[in-house]
């Protein structure tokens, strides 16, 4: 029989930290319903815990282990029997191996007779790979949607997709949840002067528009051109920003070159300044130091998945340009809603 190999970051044990009072004494976490447990896999479990603290609950318990050849075993440690339960579990980097344990986690929870199982996916890998664009190529994200309804998930509750159709590729319920009102508050409170919120790309327009109606600012568009994988070019700008603070609004900043082309087409075109906000930071290969070189003042993202070593010692260091703001409470209040079967939309109104 294979030997199972425990490394320390991939070994799982699913206790959230406890919970002190005002005096720094340990109390009891309350479970408010036996039958509503929220497990994790290892991508982001500082989220998780955020959510079961705001929840005020306990973490389920679970292992997450590996071969020595790297195939992951999950096995889940306390008893599920019709209960409604949540996996979170972003698809991040390394986008395969936490899509496996999302996956194995909810087939592990199906064989154990949960009665619900909904898959909580704060960042949705393989979402920018939603359509043909070349000859012999795959329709990735509907493979993705397909293998979590075959896994056993009941309903996928999913945070800013990168294009709102992919909702269609589920043959389950989907609710999706967007990290607007975080991010609205956060530039609310800096008050910025003339703000005009800016779309990157065409396919971002309607995300802007709902943006700048909620800070009441301006709509601007960048018009770009993807030449290739990660690769665009900036063509021009659709809107008035001559003398106006900019911010430009998206899903996702990958290896940061189109939102550094976008800031710099910006600033040519007379914006006095420049702001950018993101739900998901994959900031992959040279991002950090594109940002760090850029004309952007600040980079607002969200904690849908933890930052790269590299980008959270940037966001330390004195003068660093990355901003993170939690989302925990949102989720929170999302899965409190499907456990209790209320309304999501109300989070957004």
């Amino acid at each position: 029989m294979a030997t199972l190999v425990t490394p320390t970051d991939k070994t799982v044990e699913k206790k959230s930290p406890p919970v002190t009072d005002e005096k720094g004494e340990r109390k009891q976490r309350p479970r408010t319903d036996e039958k509503f447990k929220i497990f994790s896999g290892t991508a982001n479990e500082p989220l998780a815990d955020e959510i079961c603290n705001f929840l005020g609950m306990q973490r389920g318990q679970a292992q997450v282990i590996r071969f020595r050849d790297g195939e992951c075993y999950v096995q889940i440690q306390e008893n599920v029997r019709g209960a409604d339960v949540f996996v979170l579990q972003p698809t991040c980097r390394p986008v395969d191996e936490h899509l496996m344990e999302l996956l194995l986690m909810i087939d592990a929870l199906k064989r154990a007779s949960a009665r619900r199982i909904t898959a909580v996916i704060p960042y949705f890998g393989y979402a920018r790979q939603d359509r043909k664009d070349k000859p012999r190529s795959p329709i990735s994200s509907k493979l993705v949607a397909d293998l979590l309804t075959t896994a056993g998930a009941h309903r996928a509750l999913i945070v800013d997709l990168h294009t709102p159709q992919l909702q269609g590729f589920f043959n389950i319920p989907v609710d999706h949840l967007f990290a607007s009102p975080v991010l609205v508050d956060h530039f609310r409170k800096l008050a910025l002067p003339s703000l005009t919120v800016v779309s990157p790309d065409a396919g971002g327009v309607e995300r802007a528009r709902f943006f700048a109606k909620k800070v009441d600012a301006a709509l601007a568009i960048v018009d770009k051109r993807r030449v290739e994988i990660n690769v665009a070019e900036v063509m021009h700008v659709i809107g008035d920003v001559k003398g106006r603070t900019c911010l430009i609004i998206d899903d996702l900043i990958d290896t940061a070159g189109t939102l550094v082309k976008t800031a710099d087409a910006l600033v040519e075109n007379g914006a006095t300044s420049v702001y950018a906000c993101a739900s998901h930071a994959v900031l992959s290969g040279p991002a950090v130091e594109n940002i760090r070189n850029s004309v952007i003042k600040e980079v607002v993202v969200t904690n849908t998945i933890p930052l790269a070593p590299e980008a959270d010692a940037a966001r330390t260091q004195k003068g660093g340009k990355i901003n993170v703001l939690s989302i925990a409470g949102l989720i929170g209040r999302a899965i409190q809603a499907n456990h209790e079967e209320t309304s999501v939309s109300k989070l957004f109104t």
